[in-house]
């Protein structure tokens, strides 16, 4: 039977008012533990979607006293996207995956005859893999992003969050001078400067946390059953008998996404 986004999706929305602020808005995502909120008027109707990836362009910046001033001052509907990306309730899984992957978003508003009935997100993809997949298919090496970001543990927070948002990436992997794995700094580890500021002082091994790796030949049920375990969207790919070497690659959430959406997946049969 084929499955439909209605299947897979979280019932209900988390919303705030366009005039949250950027610091409430902080609150509220690590409240709940969420990447984004959607923003609503006053009758309820949705306006727009701020997430984290919103909130680290704001905390870089807020990179002295005057901007930080200036930034305390701009709500969740001064930074929002809109239009919001939407799906409906009752399309097979495989459509929205392919949506996903057109739009590269990380979440889609789930709607019954135009009405917001609840939200999927790549994570809610990612557990379905470690639901639905009997059999190993493909390794992590596979589908892996050869491609990392990078930095010494002696970068300022701020020039970390600048790159994160550049690359579009969530996290940024922190490395010693002979490319030894230290820890990794998220969205969420820099959540706390868009109320705290951030200054070069600040530096990204005193709010990095450890990283978490799988070897190049482990599967890519494996790596979607790490991921939902320990709540991250990326994990380090290493070679397991040199665990000390430079790390080899990244396997996201994004591309396992990118995998279910191949025309020879599981999902498009």
């Amino acid at each position: 039977m084929t499955k439909l986004v209605k299947d897979l999706m979280h019932p209900g929305i988390i919303t705030c008012k366009p005039s949250t602020s950027l610091g409430q808005v902080a609150v509220l995502l690590n409240q709940h533990q969420v990447h984004a909120l959607f923003v609503t008027d006053r009758d309820g109707r949705i306006m727009g979607i701020i997430s984290d990836f919103d909130l680290m362009a704001g905390e870089w910046l807020s990179s002295d006293s005057e901007s930080l001033a200036a930034m305390r001052n701009v709500t969740a509907a001064d930074l929002m996207t809109h239009p919001v990306d939407s799906v409906e309730a009752n399309i097979p899984l495989a459509e929205a995956v392919n949506l996903l992957a057109e739009k590269i978003v990380s979440r889609l508003l789930v709607t019954e005859n135009g009405k917001p009935v609840g939200i999927i997100s790549l994570s809610d993809f990612v557990a379905s893999i470690a639901h639905e997949v009997k059999t190993k298919r493909e390794t992590v090496g596979d589908v892996m992003s050869d491609a990392i970001l990078v930095c010494r543990g002696k970068t300022p927070v701020v020039s970390a969050a600048r790159a994160m948002t550049s690359a579009g990436w969530r996290s940024v992997l922190v490395v010693d001078s002979k490319g030894k794995i230290l820890g990794v700094v998220s969205g969420y580890d820099l959540l706390r400067f868009v109320k705290e500021g951030a200054d070069n002082k600040q530096v990204v091994r005193d709010v990095m946390h450890p990283a978490l790796t799988i070897d190049i030949h482990a599967s890519l049920r494996e790596a979607a059953d790490l991921m939902i375990q320990n709540h991250y969207h990326r994990l380090v790919v290493i070679d397991k008998d040199n665990p000390d070497a430079f790390p080899l690659g990244a396997i996201s959430s994004f591309d396992i996404v990118a995998e279910m959406a191949s025309p020879d997946s599981v999902w498009q049969k």
